[in-house]
């Protein structure tokens, strides 16, 4: 049979008889509604069900008469190992469409969403991959992604933003491990993506601590600095009752009066706001319980709400006010920050002889296993009364007395 030539093609007719290729058996171009052109259509018998079938190999003149008998020869090969071709392109059209690197990114971070407790840090996942990420590789399928890409796009913040790149290096992992598990790529890239990067300033090197002020100065400065504040200035009694508590920021500011028992002046924080995810309880010393009333009325749900709209503090409006004051640290060049009291604090209760569990119980850090601890928050809720009163008023600057100090060990017979 004679291979069909473009001449005879080009003058194919709308009611004209289909064309065979002559070079593909089953091959041939069929005629459309426009003169010169038609449609490629390889028949053949399927090896799995034995029954004869249609495949389209896309329009003439698009698909020219050699590009026509390629396709047509590769899907031959397939019919003769026993595969309908058929079958296989059904497949392939109802895989999964191979996703670029945002838009898996952006498909993982809509997951994670709901699960984060703070909308603030799911913004910052995505906000970092979108700063240093997406301009470089976003674009690219994961499946194209290879660890020079993770590392070229890495490497103008590893060394200067270590911190940051560790945190986006995480995130990158989290996407491509995500694209594992859908079948999208059979390996994660950024696993070894250490070994083409430069090694970073150890953690323990680079990380620095919370500024702590020297506990000897807090009566002094709290003093000068917080006291004497008027009725709309929230920020002063809110640092206060911080210091004397002892408390993570975050408890402070989104602290509720539904968490105050008035009765047995406790401040009973829940799990669902601790960092450890286990409910903590405070012994409200005599100021504590004072600043608590001074803020009654201010609204009716946070005990400490921003003058103005009436919502939750920002984290930055203590931070704000300490470096306005100049509030001293014991970290040369460093202003004192809130969460660095829960250290004068802790260095103050050491140096008063009180007992470690103490302490570390005020600070609501974990004492011993979980049916040790639960023991402990009973036993010692009563031990930590006179203890938060004590450090209260050595914040208020009265002498400290031979009362103040609670020996656990010897009074445990």
């Amino acid at each position: 049979m004679a291979l069909l030539t473009d001449t005879k093609a080009r003058a194919l007719k709308p009611d004209g008889r289909p064309l065979p290729h002559g070079g593909v058996p089953g091959l041939r171009l069929l005629p459309t509604k426009t003169k010169g052109r038609g449609k490629w259509e390889l028949r053949f018998v399927s090896p799995l069900t034995g029954k004869r079938r249609d495949a389209g190999l896309g329009s003439y003149p698009e698909v020219g008469i050699a590009a026509a008998k390629e396709a047509a020869e590769e899907m031959r090969k397939q019919i003769a190992a026993g595969i309908d071709p058929l079958e296989v392109k059904r497949a392939e059209a109802a895989a999964p469409k191979m996703p670029t690197f945002e838009e898996a990114a952006r498909t993982l971070h809509a997951e994670l969403l709901p699960g984060w407790k703070n909308a603030k840090h799911g913004q910052q996942w995505i906000n970092t991959l979108a700063q240093f990420i997406f301009p470089k590789i976003g674009a690219l399928p994961l499946d194209a992604i290879a660890p020079k890409h993770v590392a070229d796009a890495l490497r103008p913040i590893w060394m200067e933003k270590p911190e940051t790149a560790a945190r986006t290096k995480q995130r990158m992992h989290a996407v491509m491990a995500w694209g594992w598990a859908h079948g999208f790529v059979s390996a994660n890239p950024v696993d070894v993506v250490d070994y083409l990067l430069p090694q970073q300033p150890g953690k323990a090197a680079r990380t620095l601590h919370q500024p702590a002020m020297p506990w000897r100065d807090v009566p002094a400065w709290v003093a000068e600095h917080l006291h004497g504040a008027d009725r709309y200035d929230v920020t002063r009694p809110m640092l206060e009752f911080l210091i004397l508590t002892a408390a993570r920021s975050g408890e402070v500011r989104g602290a509720t009066w539904a968490e105050i028992d008035w009765e047995a002046g406790l401040w009973i924080v829940p799990a669902s706001r601790m960092k450890a995810k286990q409910s903590h309880v405070v012994p409200l010393s005599d100021r504590a319980l004072a600043i608590l009333r001074q803020q009654q009325g201010m609204h009716e749900t946070l005990i400490f709400p921003s003058p103005r709209d009436r919502k939750e503090v920002c984290d930055m409006v203590l931070t704000a006010f300490l470096r306005r004051v100049q509030a001293p640290s014991s970290t040369p060049g460093r202003i004192a920050t809130a969460h660095g009291f829960r250290s004068s604090f802790r260095d103050w209760a050491s140096a008063n002889r009180y007992d470690r569990d103490l302490a570390e119980m005020a600070l609501a850090h974990a004492v011993g296993g979980k049916v040790e601890a639960a023991y402990h928050r009973e036993r010692l809720l009563d031990l930590r009364r006179p203890m938060m009163q004590a450090w209260a008023d050595f914040v208020a600057g009265k002498e400290a007395g031979a009362d103040n100090v609670v020996p656990i060990h010897a009074r445990a017979a």
